[in-house]
């Protein structure tokens, strides 16, 4: 039911993040390949913002794995200084940064999970 005679406008589901299963909306889709010139394979720095947690540093561990098991020689940065994390614009954490653009913020994700988020991402 609306309120004032008006109709409800039908919201149009977007995917929740880039990486199409259950991930929370913050997620972002687009990301460029040119934010540094060390770009190999479109990506040039990978990022996980944390606050030295647990979760946090399984993210990180996470992420490493994920890069291994891709074969890109980049190195995942581990950022606990929080102020350069709010500097991303960052609420919850764990987030991951692909390229200066923030990916995934609030979730653990697994390894596989980070492949397939670089995966959907074009890397």
């Amino acid at each position: 039911m609306a309120l004032f005679g008006k109709k409800k406008e039908e919201e149009k589901k977007a995917p929740a993040c880039a990486c199409n299963s259950d991930c929370p909306a913050s997620e972002t889709t687009e990301i460029t390949s040119d934010c540094c010139p060390e770009a190999e394979n479109g990506v040039c720095c990978i990022k996980v913002l944390g606050s030295g947690c647990a979760s946090c540093y399984a993210q990180f561990e996470n992420a490493k794995k994920a890069v291994k098991k891709m074969g890109l020689s980049v190195e995942v940065e581990y950022v606990t200084d929080l102020q350069k994390v709010m500097e991303y614009g960052v609420m919850s954490m764990p987030a991951l940064v692909v390229n200066e653009k923030v990916v995934s913020m609030g979730k653990v994700l697994k390894s596989a999970d980070i492949e397939t988020l670089l995966h959907k991402l074009g890397f």
